[in-house]
């Protein structure tokens, strides 16, 4: 058990342009066991604006993870990872890169802009709650994340 989070919710910012894929995510969230707040952010620059508690994000809490869609008007997944890992305070949040694409291109791409993790959405709302108690049985239970 990770003894940081007793009594406390974990935070997950979904970064995704698509309403409903960011609606089926955070309802997969809620069909879990556990206090998970989800919030989202539409693009990469409103993530940043999120994360920096930015105008309109002032109360922005900070995410335990992200999970971030790459195709997104204005600024995409990877420009976001790109200038989110460059920036030192932001850097250790752990991106979890949660998209349709699963060309090589787009995987090494979010590699080597350092996401921790790379997972193929899925349409099927079991799917997605398999994917949630995953994502939340390994980064917010199992392993022991950064809080600062």
């Amino acid at each position: 058990m990770n003894d940081q989070k007793i009594n406390c919710s974990n935070v997950i910012l979904i970064v995704d342009d698509n309403p409903t894929d960011a609606m089926l995510v955070r309802e997969a969230f809620a069909c879990t066991d556990g206090n998970t707040e989800v919030f989202v952010a539409e693009d990469g620059v409103c993530a940043l604006e999120f994360l920096r508690k930015q105008d309109p994000y002032l109360q922005a809490p900070r995410p335990d993870i992200i999970l971030l869609d790459l195709n997104m008007p204005r600024k995409n997944g990877i420009e976001f990872l790109a200038e989110m890992k460059a920036d030192i305070d932001l850097r250790i949040i752990p991106v979890i890169v949660y998209t349709s694409s699963v060309t090589d291109q787009d995987i090494k791409a979010a590699f080597q802009n350092y996401a921790n993790g790379y997972i193929k959405k899925s349409v099927n709302f079991d799917e997605c709650i398999e994917v949630a108690k995953s994502i939340k049985e390994f980064w917010l239970s199992t392993s022991i994340l950064c809080r600062s």
